[in-house]
């Protein structure tokens, strides 16, 4: 063999080992993940339910940034969905279940706000077309000043023409109540970002007195606390005498609202175990509001992930885009 066609094959080792394969006229990247959506007689119940034995599993890679930068993780992902349901399985390590959000704790003198985060898994999707989206991903979304840090970024489209659907699981201020926080992407304006919540009502409250030195809210007669030990609005009543409470003695601090309208769309079930977090997120495959994506069968659609550890928006683990499609 002539040291040319030897140089030639190595060359080519080369480019398929980092992924990159040279077309008749163009050189492209290696294809996207897809997860494929199986379908299913009956919508899974549950974490264990024999409906996802027919989604093939992916594992889906991400890429820390700003405080987790340098690090890697990954995301097991599945899909199934009925003549009108789309189902979503996330399993994840995790060791530390993380639902704080600022809780209130008392020290048998004064209240304060405990360190801590919360844990949470968040998709966008396409509503109308996002530049570049299906290439970039999120970075597209993510505009950060020059000179700035990602604290001062904004989040949202460049137009417009451009809108997305977000999807955006929390450990501590929506899961609670059953539900992932359902909101959109649009232009964004000088003032602020793109983000919106969709139609309805929803999200969170904060528990404290007007001088912001207590919570002023504890369960009412009768009602338990959600899942986390987190206390609803729904759940809650006004706190007359802080006589009774002891040192040691924690109240959730960001409370959890039931949503409705379009904002409920999106319903949850997660677990969390000492490995980490298994969650299912689930809704209709077209909820005939504008500020979601309608899922059709017969197509594709891009879509990105990021996961927060105990963490703020700046600070998460970014996929790559991938592709969602269906099987028949």
């Amino acid at each position: 063999m002539s040291r040319k066609a030897i140089l030639s094959i190595i060359i080519c080792l080369m480019l398929f080992g980092s992924g990159i394969f040279i077309g008749a006229d163009k050189v492209s990247a290696a294809a996207k993940q897809t997860v494929t959506a199986a379908k299913v007689k009956s919508a899974p119940t549950g974490l264990a339910d024999p409906a996802w034995q027919k989604a093939k599993a992916v594992e889906v890679p991400f890429e820390g940034k700003e405080k987790f930068a340098g690090q890697k993780t990954a995301v097991t992902t599945k899909a199934v969905y009925t003549g009108d349901g789309i189902y979503f399985k996330f399993d994840w390590k995790d060791p530390t279940k993380s639902v704080t959000k600022g809780a209130w704790k008392f020290d048998g003198q004064k209240w304060s706000h405990q360190k801590g985060n919360e844990d949470r898994i968040s998709l966008l999707f396409e509503i109308e077309r996002i530049d570049k989206f299906a290439t970039k991903g999120c970075a597209v979304v993510c505009h950060v000043p020059a000179g700035k840090t990602a604290k001062d970024g904004k989040f949202g489209t460049t137009s417009p023409a451009e809108k997305g659907d977000l999807w955006h699981w929390k450990a501590a201020r929506s899961d609670p109540a059953g539900f992932a926080d359902d909101t959109w992407l649009t232009q964004i304006s000088e003032e602020k970002g793109g983000r919106k919540s969709d139609a309805g009502k929803g999200g969170d409250q904060k528990n404290m007195t007007a001088d912001k030195s207590k919570p002023m809210y504890m369960p009412a007669p009768g009602k338990k606390l959600a899942a986390g030990n987190v206390l609803l609005v729904a759940h809650a009543v006004e706190i007359k005498d802080y006589t009774g409470f002891k040192a040691g003695d924690t109240v959730t601090y960001r409370m959890p609202k039931m949503p409705v309208g379009s904002r409920a769309d999106i319903k949850a079930i997660s677990r969390h175990t000492d490995g980490g977090w298994s969650v299912i997120l689930f809704r209709k495959l077209d909820t005939g509001h504008d500020d979601d994506v309608a899922f059709n069968p017969r197509k594709k659609y891009n879509f990105a992930m990021a996961l927060f550890d105990d963490s703020g928006d700046e600070d998460s683990y970014d996929s790559e885009v991938l592709t969602l499609q269906f099987s028949r």
